[in-house]
């Protein structure tokens, strides 16, 4: 029993002695206090509260003789068995429903309302099931766990002390900026000044800056559809003025819709979720028309590091002029999604001004993530995880896509960058949320992709199917299942 259960409110309705048996036993049957610790005895349960002795030992007499307590000789007073059975529980409480009326109206003080947007949903237990077909999560065998964690023993010891325990108000672990401008953007052709990176906690992080930062109500705004639908939720929170541009086998189209546009949100390298690649001619002609009609580029380039079909082609980031285009990366995609690391590039003015938001919002990413995943990459441990990453996922790639071609036909391309997934258009008529039901039932898990729709009439028939956590034998079986599932709905 800890002194903060009960506050006394002298003039109240009540008695001293009525409101301290009422705290007890609203603690008593919250089960906020344990059967097998004493409560405070009467003097110091007096001395706390400033109360008479007498007044406490009433209130405890009549919780004595009401069953919530019993005594103990030479221990003290404890929480009756009697005080947590079913009868005892299913006793009304006066005292919840006498202040029902004076509570908060949060609907009325709340500003936004992002739980009542349409989110991806993941169960938590998908690793319970035999064909986990999850996009976003690692098969823990490829990870290589014994280097990662010396990076973590080494991060954490006298050596490195002061990088990690100490309060870095805004700025970032030196090593890990000095790796990802060294290693990780010159693959995608990016050069770029410390003061030109940002680490983030995950892209999603990044993505919520920008769009605090260059977002208001006036802002319009083109994204892909189908395209991400948590940066299209930001978005939305902030503006009413989100654009849907259309998604062909290239990419997002230039439509007549970016020259109204103020900010456009694309995923040129691996579209998010068709997967398709934006060749370098409509990449270069999307940023002429950024130049012409000047607006600003978010590129999202979130699986960067998965590209082991075709040479990668140059990220926007690299061949931009003006400083249009804000880069946002991640870390986790790669070495593990719990990680949380990510990182924008920009010019110093926008990342100056995201370090100053982001010092408000959590001051900066924990130290010792940092300088462990910084170890991680200065190391190698990082390229030889790539390159494992790249043999696993080529092998799941090929079997995926020779799977969908016999069980599934014409429903899917193999994806011409790699990556960890295919998009998949089931038959016509088909209700992937219903697949997905179905399909759990007997062990497989997919995600259905209507969510990733922006018009109010959304195609119900796509869904996606990841290899990046399943294992290359049970890939082949899952869609022959998955394949009959659709077949028995039909």
């Amino acid at each position: 029993m800890r002194d903060w259960l009960i506050h006394l409110r002298r003039g109240e309705y009540a008695s001293l002695q009525t409101q301290i048996r009422e705290a007890l036993v609203s603690a008593i049957l919250d089960r906020n206090l344990d059967q097998s610790e004493p409560i405070p005895s009467t003097r110091k349960m007096a001395k706390s509260l400033g109360v008479s002795r007498n007044t406490v030992v009433l209130a405890y007499q009549g919780l004595l003789d009401d069953g919530y307590l019993m005594a103990r000789e030479r221990s003290g007073y404890f929480v009756s068995d009697k005080a947590l059975s079913e009868t005892t529980l299913a006793k009304p409480r006066a005292k919840q429903a006498a202040v029902a009326t004076d509570q908060v109206d949060w609907g009325r003080r709340l500003k936004s309302h992002p739980s009542q947007q349409q989110n991806v949903m993941k169960r938590q237990d998908w690793q319970s099931y035999p064909y986990p077909f999850i996009y976003g999560q690692v098969d823990h065998n490829l990870f290589p766990l014994a280097e990662w964690r010396d990076c973590t023993r080494q991060a954490l010891g006298k050596k490195w002390l002061g990088t990690w325990t100490n309060d870095a108000w805004t700025t970032d672990d030196p090593l890990l900026v000095e790796q990802i401008r060294r290693r990780i953007l010159p693959r995608r052709g990016i050069m770029a000044s410390d003061d030109e990176i940002l680490v983030t906690l995950g892209a999603q992080n990044a993505l919520y800056l920008i769009t605090e930062l260059l977002v208001d109500t006036s802002t319009r705004v083109g994204m892909e559809d189908p395209g991400y639908p948590d940066v299209r939720n930001a978005f939305e929170l902030k503006t009413p003025h989100v654009m849907p541009i259309k998604v062909d086998e290239h990419g997002m189209t230039l439509s007549p819709d970016l020259d109204k546009a103020d900010i456009v949100f694309t995923t040129p390298s691996h579209q998010f979720p068709t997967t398709v690649t934006m060749p370098l001619e409509r990449r270069m002609a999307l940023l002429k028309k950024a130049h012409e009609k000047d607006f600003l580029i978010i590129e999202d380039d979130y699986e960067f590091e998965t590209n082991y079909v075709n040479e990668p082609c140059p990220a926007l980031k690299s061949l931009d002029d003006d400083g249009r285009v804000i880069y946002v990366g991640s870390l986790s995609k790669t070495m593990f999604p719990g990680l949380r690391l990510g990182f924008m590039v920009g010019p110093k003015a926008l990342i100056a001004e995201a370090r100053a938001l982001r010092r408000l919002m959590m001051r900066h990413a924990p130290n010792n993530n940092q300088r462990a995943a910084a170890l991680f990459l200065s190391l190698g441990h990082h390229d030889t995880l790539i390159r494992r990453l790249h043999k696993a996922y080529r092998t799941r790639w090929d079997i995926m896509g020779k799977a969908l071609s016999d069980h599934l036909p014409q429903s899917a391309r193999s994806p011409s960058f790699g990556g960890t997934a295919y998009w998949v258009k089931g038959p016509t008529g088909l209700d992937s949320e219903e697949l997905a039901k179905a399909a759990l039932a007997k062990g497989i898990f997919i995600e259905p992709m209507a969510i990733t729709f922006a018009e109010a009439k959304k195609p119900k028939n796509f869904f996606r199917l990841a290899f990046s956590s399943i294992d290359d034998s049970k890939i082949e079986p899952g869609i022959k299942l998955l394949a009959e599932t659709i077949r028995s709905l039909k």
